[in-house]
């Protein structure tokens, strides 16, 4: 039979897939020895068996008998005792950290009867009074769904009739009156009693957790975390102790290393006579924790033991919650903590240099993502600007946006193509969505652990917190900042996440120190975070096999593409050789009336040609240039039909002459107009039906190989012909390019060498790609086009029209186009891999599609054995720090 319910002393850091990491952190704890509360844990398998069939297991009550018997025995109370009462709380705990996104219940066991036994057992009324409206708006929200807000509104008239603002100066009749109030919210809005029987509320909240992870606030998180929806989350019952107590109790969260910038010290708040989520709610502003050594030294001397403790014992960056209850310390949590990108690099560096890690775990501490973030502008310290507040550097980076103050006008806002900002007093879960609009948060509560500050750390947004100078008027949509300057919503605000300074008005921003070490103007030991970027790159460089190549179709994108890392261009497109002034030209070559016309316009965009492969190949001397011939349908290169078409309607209607010019583009436009042109005349397709147009590129390529070849360079130019279906095609065009390579070289009398592969992007060539090979020296994978054509669907058109909805149906869990689909698209690569190289052993294969700098398609890549990747320059080091990574992952997995 399995067992549903473990008690902490009976796991450990190991088990998060079933103890979820909450459970299991605390099961390690108490395993060190640490101030841990008793409690039991009870497993994500539970949860899955009450999602599936909308019942706990028929075995769950009976285990949850026995562990509260046990946890009653070591606490000697009993659970809702009415003279010594045992309170426990219920929390979730997933295997994923998921702040502030599930549910926590507090104070289980409290009733009518048993607040009195806990006054007397705590010698203070007003503690257990105020422990018992908790308990009522927490389970009244969380269990029985009644609006968070009715209690919230209840609190604030409360503290307006005794002329405050804070809850502190609220008395022990004060909370008792709240508590009638409480109860009669929910009796009007539950449509029941608040439960007096303790068992019934503890049964309750344990149903509400395990209901909560499909919670529409859990589900948003997941999945913008790439969390899987069928983990499950474990709900743990702790025996509650009580930072609510006086001012010799309280609360708070800590940090072993600043989770902004990696820095060392002693970081988090603390907030005396509070419970722990009033610290993570921001509802009043907390102290440093350092304020802690004078109010409680031994604690805080104690406090500091156990996080050096914790740190060594995980090797890691500890994110800890604890509780002093009349001057003892109690430890609630522990997990890896959540970090910026900035102090993810420096922590891991830290790590290496004090001898807890290798470079190995160093690389697999940060990722892509983290990278792609430090190379986000940053604003300009000399700029004119107007500060009009300052608040906790919660989360660094630059964000500018226009003022909104609810999450809905967030999304509205974002949907339209806004950028924005969400101020709020303090964030709180439902702010989720907004959040994940806004290009950063502004609130005027909370600290580093806020709830606001804590998630957006994780998406990587930027956050001020704490901005206590700024008077929030949510009733008329605005903030007035301490001089009087007035900020209405839809004005344009900036914040800096590094400072912790907001700007009225649009700040501008400069190019990241990380982004010019990659540019080459700063030296690796430029500063400590610069430095941490370049050691775990260069180890990332030394570890990976796959090669990392750029799509670049212009000297510069080239030049930059090298300087940030890349080993060759996988992907020159040519298509916007033919636009600009040349797109004359091109008209011409497709109006030409016979071959002596088309030539004439051929041979007029051949020296332009030449010129645009000369720059490109100089610029990556000694490394590959994969050039793919012409791609898209003509049509793309003439006038739009509708325009055209009215220009020479209207013409007509006032009786003017039309341009015969204009009348030989229409019919044109009309011949060549495809209902579905994509998938039309286009690729090696149009090469085929268009004499002349691939031989023009190749001959353009070769002469400018010879031309460099002649100054002392070495080009190392690759045909890749595009759209490729069918062997036949490509044995046709190759047999015309080695005819033009030949005679180029002749000509020029310089041997010009050129790999001839093709872009597999149409499925029938995965499929065949045992027969292709046979003409093909590469494959690149275009996973832009192979994706639409597995998927039969058009990227332009449907990721705005269903896209959002098949994500929230669960049917993607990120667009095939970000990431790529391993088992459909996947599958089509892994085969076409196989099949090719069985053909022709020394086949080089990289992807060129955008998939090529998704940290995730790059892990892929590595697997299937792909030589290398190839995307923008500026997702090159993304792609280099992925390959390395994805080498030490496969490594680390083989020995084991």
């Amino acid at each position: 039979m399995p067992k549903y319910v473990y008690d902490f002393t009976e796991g450990n850091r190991d088990m998060k897939d079933l103890l979820g990491g909450k459970g299991a952190n605390l099961a390690e704890m108490t395993n060190l020895g640490l101030p841990v509360p008793p409690g039991f844990t009870i497993t994500t398998e539970a949860c899955r068996v009450y999602l599936a069939t909308g019942a706990p297991p028929p075995e769950l009550a009976a285990e949850v008998d026995e562990h509260l018997a046990r946890l009653e025995q070591v606490m000697g109370r009993k659970l809702g005792d009415p003279d010594d009462p045992l309170l426990v709380s219920v929390r979730s705990g997933a295997k994923f950290s998921m702040p502030g996104m599930m549910d926590t219940v507090l104070n289980i066991g409290l009733n009518d009867a048993s607040v009195n036994g806990l006054a007397k057992q705590g010698g203070n009324e007003r503690f257990a009074w105020d422990s018992y409206r908790r308990l009522l708006s927490m389970f009244g929200k969380t269990v029985l769904g009644v609006d968070g807000e009715l209690f919230e509104h209840a609190l604030d008239e409360a503290k307006k009739a005794k002329g405050t603002t804070s809850d502190l100066d609220l008395e022990a009749d004060d909370f008792q009156r709240l508590v009638e109030v409480y109860k009669d919210i929910i009796r009007t809005h539950a449509g029941r009693e608040f439960p007096q029987d303790p068992r019934e509320q503890l049964n309750l909240a344990i149903r509400a957790v395990f209901e909560s992870w499909n919670g529409e606030r859990a589900r948003l998180y997941r999945r913008q975390e790439r969390i899987p929806h069928d983990l499950g989350t474990a709900v743990n019952v702790v025996a509650m102790v009580f930072g609510n107590m006086g001012l010799d109790s309280g609360t708070g969260v800590a940090f072993t290393r600043d989770p902004g910038s990696g820095d060392q010290g002693i970081y988090g708040d603390y907030l005396q006579n509070a419970q722990g989520e009033d610290v993570v709610a921001g509802i009043r502003n907390t102290v440093p924790l350092t304020e802690l050594e004078k109010l409680n030294k031994a604690a805080y001397d104690q406090l500091l033991d156990i996080m050096r403790t914790l740190e060594r014992h995980y090797k890691d960056l500890c994110d800890i919650e604890f509780t002093i209850e009349r001057g003892k310390l109690w430890m609630l949590q522990t997990r890896v903590g959540k970090r910026t990108a900035a102090a993810a690099f420096r922590i891991a560096t830290q790590l290496v240099d004090e001898g807890l890690i290798d470079m190995d775990e160093a690389l697999q501490r940060v990722t892509g993502a983290q990278l792609a973030q430090l190379m986000f502008p940053r604003f300009d310290e000399k700029a004119a600007k107007k500060q009009i507040a300052k608040g906790v550097n919660a989360s660094p980076g630059a964000a500018v946006g226009k003022a909104v103050f609810d999450s809905k006008t967030a999304a509205e806002y974002a949907a339209r193509g806004e950028r924005v900002i969400l101020v709020r007093r303090e964030t709180n879960p439902d702010d989720l969505p907004g959040m994940i609009a806004a290009q950063g948060i502004l609130t005027a509560r909370g600290g580093k652990t806020s709830h606001a500050a804590v998630v957006a750390r994780g998406m990587g947004k930027t956050c001020v917190s704490g901005a206590e100078q700024i008077d929030i008027d949510l009733a008329n949509r605005r903030f007035t900042g301490p001089n009087g300057e007035v900020v209405q919503e839809g004005d344009v605000i900036s914040i800096d996440g590094t400072s912790g300074a907001v700007y009225l008005g649009e700040v501008p921003v400069v190019p990241s120190p990380v982004v010019e070490y990659f540019e080459g103007k700063l030296a690796p030991d430029a500063d400590p975070l610069v430095s941490a970027v370049h050691r775990i790159i260069t180890h990332a460089d030394a570890r990976r096999r796959l090669g990392v190549e750029a799509n670049a179709d212009t000297p510069e994108d080239a030049q930059r593409a090298r300087r940030f890392g890349a080993e060759g261009i996988g992907l020159c497109r040519t298509e916007h050789m033919f636009l600009g002034e040349r797109r004359k030209v091109v008209e011409r070559l497709i109006l030409a009336k016979d071959e002596a016309e088309q030539q004439a316009a051929l041979a007029e965009l051949l020296p332009l040609q030449r010129d645009d492969f000369v720059g490109i190949f100089e610029a990556m001397d000694g490394l590959p240039v994969t050039v793919r011939l012409i791609d898209p349908p003509l049509h793309e290169f003439l006038p739009d039909l509708t325009d055209l078409s009215v220009r020479i309607a209207v013409a007509e209607a006032k009786g003017e002459p039309v341009d015969p010019h204009d009348r030989e583009l229409l019919d044109a436009v009309r011949r060549l107009h495809e209902q579905n042109p994509m998938l039309g005349l286009r690729g090696v397709r149009l090469g085929l039906v268009i004499p002349g147009l691939f031989a023009l590129q190749v001959r353009a390529i070769a002469e400018a190989a010879a031309i460099l070849i002649k100054r002392g360079k070495n080009p190392r130019p690759e045909i890749m012909v595009p759209l490729v279906g069918a062997i036949q095609e490509l044995e046709i065009v190759r047999e015309e390019a080695e005819g033009i390579l030949r005679t180029v070289s002749k000509e020029t009398g310089v041997d010009v060498h050129a790999l001839i592969g093709t872009m597999i992007e149409v499925p029938r060539a995965a499929l065949t790609a045992a027969q292709i090979a046979e003409a093909a020296e590469f494959f690149s994978f275009g996973t832009n086009d192979l994706t639409q054509m597995t998927w039969g669907f058009s990227r332009d058109d449907v990721e705005g029209a269903f896209f959002g909805r098949y994500m929230d149906l669960g049917i993607f869990g990120v667009s095939p186009f970000e990431t790529l689909d391993r088992d459909g698209v996947g599958r089509l690569i892994r085969m076409a891999v196989t099949e090719g190289r069985a053909t022709r052993p020394d086949l080089r294969i990289g992807i060129c599609g955008e998939h090529g700098g998704d940290p995730e398609s790059v892990h892929f890549c590595h697997e299937v054995g792909l030589d290398y990747v190839s995307c923008s320059p500026f997702r090159v080091p993304v792609a280099r720090l992925e390959a390395g990574r994805a080498a030490v992952e496969s490594a680390g997995s083989d020995t084991r």
